[in-house]
């Protein structure tokens, strides 16, 4: 009798960070057009004509492209600029418990949309101090996040506190959850 030793396979926690992040930017969001553009051909696919004032929907990765290139804007119900980025700092650093989002990419949304200011800041469209800030208010999300997680890790996760995870943080939450607890329970037992 041949007995097969199935092992396993634990993918690589990056490549599973940088899949969430593919799959973010493939979210449809909203767009006004902030100056006429006639269309392109990208991927396959025709984009526009786009007509100033008028909205439209587009995949993240699509639309990037037209907002850096200032033919495009998000609309203000779904940017994420330093100002909105303070205000979530704020609201975790004020509230000791982990904050249910408006979406499962969020940490997602802050980085990539770190993006279009570091554009607007290269362009002298905002002064680079916005920039700064947003970073800052970045890291402080980050960070607090992160320590709540911490805090979690240590007991078992109720379902109220699961569905306030963004995606990434469901990932790093199983990753170090099972290393604290051997850590906590071989230090602790006799």
């Amino acid at each position: 009798m041949v007995r097969i030793k199935l092992e396993k396979v634990e993918e690589n926690f990056g490549d599973q960070l940088l899949r969430l992040n593919f799959i973010f930017k493939n979210q449809i969001i909203t767009t006004e057009c902030i100056k006429n553009y006639p269309g392109q051909s990208f991927l396959g696919e025709t984009y526009g004509p786009f007509e100033k004032g008028k909205q439209y929907k587009l995949k993240f990765f699509i639309a990037a492209h037209f907002v850096i290139s200032n033919f495009l804007k998000v609309i203000d119900d779904e940017k994420c600029d330093n100002i909105d980025v303070q205000r979530y700092a704020i609201n975790e650093r004020d509230d000791q418990s982990l904050i249910r989002r408006d979406t499962k990419y969020f940490l997602n949304k802050i980085k990539e949309f770190r993006h279009f200011i570091e554009r607007e800041v290269e362009n002298n469209l905002r002064p680079k101090v916005e920039l700064d800030r947003y970073k800052s208010y970045h890291t402080n999300i980050v960070d607090s996040r992160l320590i709540k997680l911490l805090r979690l890790a240590k007991v078992d996760l109720s379902l109220n506190d699961e569905q306030k995870l963004t995606n990434s943080e469901k990932y790093l939450f199983q990753q170090f959850s099972r290393t604290i607890k051997v850590w906590r329970s071989f230090f602790l037992n006799h």
